[in-house]
This record gives structure tokens, C-alpha cells and sequence, in this order.
């Protein structure tokens, strides 16, 4: 593949913008007090301990109080804190999964990003592949084996599989199985370890990522890496992963996948930000979505602030927009502020 320029987009679809300048700035907030909450119980803590620390640094730099604060579901003193608005800075379950919003709506208080239902639904990998397909996004060809129908579903998948959990982040026992052998071992590790697991046709290709902040869909990125494919060292640990946005893929291919990024996002019901992560089939160029992020990382592997950057928008400005965004959503819905 040619690194090239990508195309700018005329349309001014107002249902479906994407962009290749900053988008219209929100008006400003007035100084707030921000819990950024980090850490908590998932796999993906030490990431979420990197992001957190990230934001809580660049919202301090745009001025606000900003409270740090590890939790879990078992230590929910963070709560307890003055704030005005809470920055989920968590991936992964109980932060990204609806547990942690759905706290925050009983008890009242504001928070930045989707809803308790949308994060559910988001990180349900079967779920939003439901969504996805009443909204018309394609996404791979896919089964749910669970322990009753493993062993039928090892003899009638044909074809490469990747085989996931239904509700981690960050690639977490995310494996490619090429033929049988390797399709029944991985298989019963990620049934025996959850419970179940979600079975998706392997799409051979380029992985494409597109942010959405608002309604704006950020340029996409192209990942490459010398490992087999974007798991968790790909993503965190090492530095030979390659984000590439001056693409020589056909603008309209580009603008597609911008398209049905703003798709995905409003099917599941999301709100502020996200990151729609994409397999696009090498021959065809068939775009296959794979999952909604509704809590992607804000680290300096990060994908939704490197997009961000490209239109101009730098790390600090990006979490003050999106503590526009919030606030903005907020006073709209007359829910006013809140301080705890």
C-alpha cells in the first residue's frame, strides 16, 4: 500500500459530517470541578490508570479542579466528592459497561459519554452486531457458542475465526484460529473462561479506526503491525504499531467507512465520543464494523486524540470539548448542575 492524500469530502450532509477541519467549537463552560475516575477492577486497569492521568493533567492545564480517583464497585467513596461532572476515564466492565452509569444516573450526577444502556449494549459485542444490523452497518458473519453447543459449533464453522470474549476491551483473549486444531483449543479457553464466546469470520484486509467526537466523524486512521494482528501489546506495548492518515484508499471508500462510523455510534445510542474500530476485506474493500469503544483510551497509543490532532484539535482542547459536549447535553436536559 501507497501512503497517499486523503481526499477532501464536498458533502455537507448535515445527517452524516465528516470532517477534515475542526468542527464548530461548543461554547465554553465556566471553570468546573471534574472527578476523573480511573483504574477500577478490569483487565485493562493499568491502561485506564494511563488514560486517566492524562485527562485529570489536561483538565487542570484548561483550569478546572480536578479531583482524581480511583474505583470499583465495592469502593464508591469517589462518588462522595464534590463535583460538578464526572470524566469516566475506566475501560473495560464496570466502567465502560453500563455498571458505573447506571450508578451515576440513580444517584444524579452528571458524567461525560454515553448513557448506562448504549455502554451496555456497546460492550456486548453481540448486542450492538444486533444493532448494527437493524441500522444496515455491516459486520462480520458471526456465532455465540456457549458450553451447550460448543462442541457442535467446532464441526460446522467453516472457514478462519476470531474467537473473543462477548464483553472485554483491548483485544483481552482475543485469538485468529486458521484451521480446526487451533479453532477447538482456543474455543474451549475462552468458553471455560467466561462462559461463552463470540465466533466471527476473519476478514483478511486493512483495520481501519474512526473517531466520532459530537456528531463529527474524525479522519480515519489505518492500523498496521508486525504482530498478527491489534491485540493488547500491539495496542499498549510496544512501538512498532504504525497509524497511518495520509491513506491512498479511494475517498469514497474512506468516506464510507466516516459514514457508517456515524452510523454504528447513533444505532447503539452513544453520545460525546467514541471509536468505531473496522475490518475492510482486502479484495472487495467491504467495510465489516467490529465494535463500538464508548471509553477509548487517552493514552499516547491512543487512536481518538492521534484523530483529534489531525483536524486540529490538540490533547487538552479534546477533553475540554468533550466536557462541552456534556455540559451542554446536560443543561439542555434541565437537569442543571449538580455538586455532591
Amino acid at each position: 500500500m501507497v501512503e497517499g492524500t486523503l481526499t477532501k469530502r464536498n458533502s455537507t450532509s448535515r445527517s452524516h459530517k465528516v470532517s477534515r477541519a475542526e468542527p464548530p467549537a461548543a461554547p465554553r463552560t465556566e471553570l468546573l470541578e471534574i472527578t476523573v475516575l480511573m483504574g477500577g477492577p478490569s483487565a485493562e486497569r493499568e491502561v485506564s490508570l494511563k488514560s486517566g492521568a492524562a485527562v485529570a493533567a489536561a483538565l487542570e492545564r484548561c483550569g478546572h479542579r480536578v479531583h482524581r480517583a480511583d474505583i470499583s464497585p465495592t469502593d464508591l467513596s469517589a462518588l462522595d466528592v464534590r463535583a460538578d461532572l464526572i470524566f469516566i476515564a475506566l475501560h473495560g466492565p464496570f466502567g465502560e459497561d453500563g455498571e458505573l452509569q447506571a450508578i451515576l444516573d440513580e444517584r444524579g450526577i452528571s458524567y461525560v459519554g454515553s448513557g448506562a444502556e448504549a455502554s451496555r449494549c456497546a460492550m456486548n459485542k453481540v448486542a450492538a452486531k444486533k444493532k448494527f444490523i437493524e441500522a444496515g452497518v455491516p459486520t462480520p458473519r458471526y456465532e455465540v457458542a456457549t458450553r451447550e453447543n460448543l462442541y457442535p459449533l467446532c464441526n460446522t464453522w467453516r472457514g478462519s475465526a476470531v474467537i473473543k470474549p462477548i464483553a472485554q476491551g483491548s483485544s483481552v483473549d482475543t485469538i485468529i484460529a486458521k484451521d480446526a486444531l487451533m479453532f477447538r483449543s482456543a474455543l474451549s479457553d475462552v468458553v471455560q473462561k467466561y462462559g461463552s464466546a463470540l465466533v466471527e469470520e476473519y476478514i483478511k484486509g486493512m483495520e481501519f479506526t474512526v473517531g466520532v467526537l459530537g456528531d463529527t466523524a474524525l479522519p480515519v486512521c489505518e492500523i498496521r503491525t508486525p504482530r498478527e494482528f491489534y491485540d493488547y501489546t500491539a495496542k499498549y506495548l510496544v512501538d512498532t504499531t504504525e497509524y497511518l492518515f495520509d491513506l491512498s484508499w479511494p475517498s469514497a471508500l474512506l468516506e464510507q467507512v466516516q459514514r457508517l462510523s456515524l452510523d454504528a455510534h447513533r444505532s447503539l445510542g452513544c453520545r460525546e465520543f467514541s471509536r468505531v474500530d473496522w475490518m475492510v476485506d482486502g479484495q472487495t474493500h467491504q467495510p465489516y464494523a467490529l465494535e463500538v469503544n464508548t471509553i477509548p483510551g487517552f493514552t499516547d497509543h491512543s487512536l481518538l486524540p492521534k484523530a483529534a490532532g489531525r483536524i486540529g484539535i490538540g490533547f487538552d482542547q479534546l477533553c475540554q470539548k468533550i466536557v462541552e459536549l456534556a455540559m451542554n447535553r446536560v443543561h439542555g436536559e434541565g437537569h442543571g448542575e449538580r455538586r455532591v
